[in-house]
This record gives C-alpha cells, structure tokens and sequence, in this order.
C-alpha cells in the first residue's frame, strides 16, 4: 500500500479524529437546508434534444466510458458546472504568455 505523507498539522487532525474528538455543529435547521439543496441539485424533471456533430458525440461517449459514466450523464454534470460557475478552461491563460 502507498503510504501518503502527512504534515504535522495533518497528522495532528488524523490522530484527533481516530481518537473521537471531533463533535458536528451542524444544526437541524442547516441540515435541512443542505439536504433540499441537494435534492435539488440531482431532480431531473426537464428534458432537452440538442444536435451535436458524429465527432463530438462520439469524443462525449469516448470521454464517458473512460469516467465509467454513462455519455448524458456526462453532458448534464459539465452543463451543471458551467451554469454554477464551476467549470474551468484549463487552456484560458494556456496562450496569453
């Protein structure tokens, strides 16, 4: 087994958390809040058709069979992460030097 190494502060946590010492501060309030927006995130009610070039489709599925992810569900978590913002492109600052 590989071995990952740890800093102190990290050690520190691990052996915190082995012994128990760690206790949630999450309210039932907040925990109700964090599971509709869960909820909501994953609800699938809308359906879309949407024309793609052969080569792109096939590039999608090539792309989903290596994450081990079906291809439409590929398409909808790259949609979700450029609609929340989170989606980068890695080659944004790759020409501007």
């Amino acid at each position: 087994m590989n071995k990952v190494k740890l800093d102190q502060e990290e050690r520190d946590l691990l052996d915190e958390f082995e012994r128990d010492n760690f206790t949630s501060t999450l309210t039932e309030k907040r925990k109700s809040a964090i599971q509709a927006s869960a909820e909501d995130t994953f609800k699938k009610d809308k359906r879309i058709n949407i024309r793609l070039s052969g080569h792109d489709l096939s590039a999608i599925q090539r792309r989903a069979l290596v994450e081990g992810i079906p291809y439409q569900t590929l398409v909808a978590s790259v949609l979700h992460k450029y609609v929340s913002g989170t989606l980068h492109d890695v080659t944004a600052n790759k020409f501007s030097k």
